[in-house]
C-alpha cells in the first residue's frame, strides 16, 4: 500500500526542518548562482542604506548655511551693527514699524554678504540680544551638488543589483521546479498500479502543479527578499546607533511590541498553509472525477449529492484559504501601524534632544533616522512575508517529498535476460495474490497456455479476471508461485520486456491529443500508411475516418466528436498494428453495438490467430469459439472447458451463459 501524507490530524508539518533540508538539496545544484544572487542582493541593499547618510549631510549643509543665529551683549552688538539700532531694540517700541508683536521682536531689513536679508532682533530676558537670519548665499552648492551625484550612482546601482539578482534568481528557481516535475514524472512511472488504485487524480495532479508552483514562486521571490531584508533590518539598526543611541532606542521600543505580535502570529499559521494545499488536492480530486464520470453522474441524477461534496471540500478549502490568507494580510496593516509610530516616536524624541543641544543631534539626523525607521520596519514586514511564504513552500515541498518517497516497484538495473522470439507459451503455477498478506484475492491459481490458444475468463465481478490478466502483465508482484512465458519466469525478466510481448485493448479507451494517425501508431516504430489502414479496415473504422475533415491527420480534442465505441475500434486498430506476440482483451468490446461486435469479432479472430490470446468478457457470445474458457470465482478456476462442454456440466457458467437470455 502507499505509503499516507506525512501530516497529522491538525494540518500541521510533523517535520518541518526535514522538508526544508530536502528541498536544499536541490538547491546545490545551483548554490554558486545562489551565492552570486545573494552577494548582488547584499550590494544593492548597501547602496540603500548608505543613502539616508547622505541625505543627511544635504540636509544638514543647507540648514547650516540658511539658518544663522547669533547671541550678541551690549558692547558685540554695537562693535557688528550700531548704536541707533542698539537703542531701537532695547526701547521694545511696539508703535515702530519694524516691530512684530507675534515674535516680540524686529523685523529690519540689513545687509549681509552684498544681500538685502530680514533680521530678527529679539531682546533676551538678561539684556543681550538674539540676532537670527535666513540666507541661500551661504549653502555650500558645490558640495551639495557632489553629494547628490554620488547618490544617483549609489540609486542606480541598487537598481542594477537587484535586476541581476532578480534575473538570477529566477533562472535558478525555474530550474529547480523543472528538475522537481522531472523528479515527479520519473517518480509516476516507477510507482506501482497499486498507489493510483489508492490514490486520487486530482491529489497527484495537484501535487506536479500547486505544490510545485507554490515552491517555485517562494524560491524565486521569498529567498533574496528575506536576504536583502535581513542586511536592511541590521544595517539600519546598526546606523541608527551610529548616529544616536538614544534615538536608536526609541525606535526599537516603539516597534517591538508589534514584532511580538508579528511572532505569534506566525507561529499560529502554519497549520492553515497546509491545510491549505491539502484541500486545494482535494477539491482537484473531486473535480477530476466529476469531470471524468459527468456522464454516469448525470445518469445516475447523482448532481446533489456531488455538488455537496464538491461544497463540502469546497468550504474546507475556503476555511483554510480565509484564515492563511488573513493571516497574511493582517501582517502589513501591523508593520504599517510599527512604522508611523516609530514616524512619531523618532521625531518627538529627536527634536526634544535638538532642542536641547545634544551631542551630534541635527536636522539632517532626524532626517536620516526618519528614513531609517522605514528601513527598519520595512524589513520586518518583508521577513514576516517571506517566512509565510516559506511556509507554504514547507507544505508543499512536504507533500511533495513524500509522494517521492513512495515506494517504488523492484529495480531491474540488474536484470540481463531477455525474451525476444516468443511461441506464447505461458503457465501459472500455484499463483497467490494479495494486496496484504492477510488477504489472499488469488488463490493457488493454476493454467497452463499451449502457444496461439485463445483463453477466455469469465466470472462475477470481484472474481479476480482483471487482477489476474495484471498480474501476468506484471502491473501487480505475486505474492507466491511463478508465472512463465516460454519456460522463464516472468520476475527474471524486465516489466518493460514483458509489455513489449503483449498488445492490449482495455475497457477504459485512452487517446490523447494529437492526429488519428499519431494515436494509431503510438510508440510502435516502422509502421507503414498501408499497415495503418488495413488495421483499421479490420477493424470497420477506415470508413468513419475518411469522413473526416482532414481523415487520419484529423486531430482529436475536445471539438472532436467521436463516440465510445469509435474510439474502442480506433485502440482494438492500435493493437492490431503493434503486432505483440500475444494479446490481452479486457472487455474490448463493452462500448460498441452488436453490429460492430459482430464485425470486430471477425476482426478479433483474425488478430488472435495463431497468437496466445487471453480475453476478458462479459458478453459470453464473444469467447464461443475460444479454446479454453474458465470461469473464475473468489479468486480460483471453478470451471474450466470449451464453450459446448461447459453448458453440457451445466453449472455456474451455463448458469452465467443462460442469464443472459432471460428477461
Amino acid at each position: 500500500m502507499p505509503k499516507p501524507i506525512n501530516v497529522n490530524s491538525y494540518g500541521k508539518p510533523q517535520n518541518f526542518l526535514k522538508s526544508i533540508k530536502r528541498l536544499f538539496s536541490y538547491i546545490k545544484v545551483h548554490l554558486k548562482f545562489v551565492i552570486i544572487a545573494i552577494i548582488l542582493a547584499i550590494l544593492g541593499t548597501v547602496c540603500t542604506l548608505v543613502g539616508p547618510n547622505l541625505l543627511s549631510e544635504i540636509t544638514d549643509i543647507v540648514t547650516d548655511g540658511t539658518n544663522y543665529a547669533q547671541i550678541y551683549n551690549e558692547t558685540e552688538f554695537k562693535q557688528n551693527f550700531n548704536s541707533g539700532l542698539y537703542e531701537l531694540i532695547i526701547s521694545q517700541d511696539s508703535s515702530n514699524e519694524y516691530y512684530d508683536e507675534a515674535t516680540e521682536s524686529f523685523l529690519i531689513p540689513i545687509i549681509v554678504d552684498g544681500e538685502e536679508i530680514v533680521t530678527s532682533f529679539k531682546l533676551e530676558e538678561n539684556g543681550s540680544i538674539y540676532v537670527t537670519y535666513n540666507s541661500l548665499a551661504k549653502v555650500n552648492l558645490v558640495k551639495i551638488t557632489k553629494i547628490a551625484v554620488t547618490l544617483i550612482i549609489l540609486y542606480s546601482l541598487g537598481v542594477v543589483f537587484n535586476y541581476m539578482q532578480g534575473f538570477i534568481m529566477s533562472g535558478v528557481s525555474q530550474q529547480i521546479s523543472k528538475k522537481l516535475r522531472t523528479d515527479i514524472t520519473k517518480k509516476i512511472n516507477k510507482l506501482p498500479l497499486n498507489y493510483f488504485d489508492t490514490t486520487s487524480y486530482g491529489d497527484t495532479l495537484s501535487i506536479i502543479t500547486n505544490d510545485v508552483d507554490t515552491i517555485n514562486q517562494t524560491f524565486n521571490s521569498s529567498v533574496s527578499n528575506l536576504v536583502s531584508a535581513i542586511i536592511l533590518f541590521f544595517g539600519s539598526l546598526s546606523l541608527m546607533f551610529v548616529h544616536n543611541y538614544i534615538m536608536a532606542f526609541s525606535a526599537i521600543g516603539a516597534v517591538f511590541i508589534g514584532f511580538l505580535l508579528m511572532m505569534l502570529i506566525m507561529k499560529k499559521s502554519q497549520k492553515y498553509f497546509l491545510l491549505q494545499q491539502e484541500n486545494l488536492g482535494n477539491l482537484n480530486g473531486v473535480v477530476e472525477e466529476s469531470y471524468s464520470g459527468h456522464d454516469i453522474i448525470s445518469v445516475y441524477n447523482a448532481e446533489k449529492e456531488f455538488d455537496k461534496k464538491f461544497d463540502d471540500v469546497n468550504k474546507l478549502l475556503y476555511v483554510s484559504n480565509w484564515k492563511s490568507q488573513f493571516i497574511s494580510g493582517i501582517m502589513n496593516p501591523i508593520m504599517a501601524f510599527m512604522g508611523n509610530f516609530g514616524y512619531v516616536v523618532v521625531c518627538v524624541v529627536g527634536a526634544v534632544l535638538l532642542i536641547n543641544n545634544f551631542p551630534g543631534v541635527s536636522v539632517g539626523t532626524i532626517t536620516a533616522f526618519m528614513i531609517y525607521i522605514r528601513f527598519f520596519t520595512q524589513p520586518l514586514s518583508q521577513i514576516a512575508q517571506a517566512m509565510t511564504n516559506i511556509q507554504s513552500a514547507a507544505a508543499g515541498s512536504e507533500r511533495v517529498f513524500d509522494f517521492l518517497d513512495q515506494s517504488e516497484m523492484d529495480d531491474e538495473s540488474d536484470i540481463k535476460l531477455a525474451i525476444n522470439d516468443v511461441k506464447g507459451n505461458v503457465e501459472f503455477d500455484n499463483v497467490y495474490f494479495g494486496y496484504n498478506q492477510d488477504k489472499m484475492i488469488i488463490k493457488d491459481f493454476n493454467l497452463s497456455v499451449k502457444a496461439g490458444q485463445k483463453i477466455a475468463i469469465v466470472g462475477s465481478t470481484g472474481a479476480g479476471k482483471t487482477t489476474i490478466v495484471n498480474l501476468l502483465m506484471r502491473f501487480y508482484e505475486i505474492t507466491k508461485g511463478k508465472i512463465k512465458i516460454d519456460g522463464i519466469e516472468t520476475n527474471k525478466i524486465t516489466r518493460d520486456n514483458v509489455h513489449r510481448l503483449f498488445g492490449m485493448v482495455l475497457q477504459d479507451t485512452w487517446l490523447f491529443e494529437g492526429s488519428i494517425k499519431e494515436n494509431l501508431i503510438f510508440n510502435t516504430e516502422n509502421v507503414t500508411d498501408e499497415q495503418i489502414v488495413n488495421a483499421c479496415k479490420a477493424c470497420g473504422i477506415d470508413y468513419f475516418i475518411r469522413t473526416l475533415p482532414n481523415g487520419y491527420n484529423t486531430i482529436l480534442d475536445d471539438n472532436t466528436s467521436i463516440s465510445a465505441g469509435q474510439k474502442q475500434l480506433l485502440t482494438i486498430a492500435r493493437a492490431m498494428i503493434q503486432n505483440s506476440p500475444m494479446l490481452i482483451l479486457d472487455e474490448a468490446t463493452s462500448s460498441v453495438d452488436t453490429r460492430s461486435e459482430e464485425y470486430i469479432q471477425k476482426a478479433m479472430d483474425k488478430l488472435t490467430k495463431s497468437r496466445t490470446s487471453f480475453i476478458i468478457a462479459h458478453r459470453l457470445s464473444t469467447i464461443k469459439n475460444a479454446d479454453l474458457i474458465i470461469y473464475m470465482k473468489d479468486g480460483t478456476i471453478a470451471e474450466s472447458g470449451k464453450h459446448n462442454e461447459l453448458l453440457r456440466k451445466n453449472g455456474a457458467y451455463a448458469e452465467l451463459y443462460n442469464s443472459q437470455f432471460q428477461s
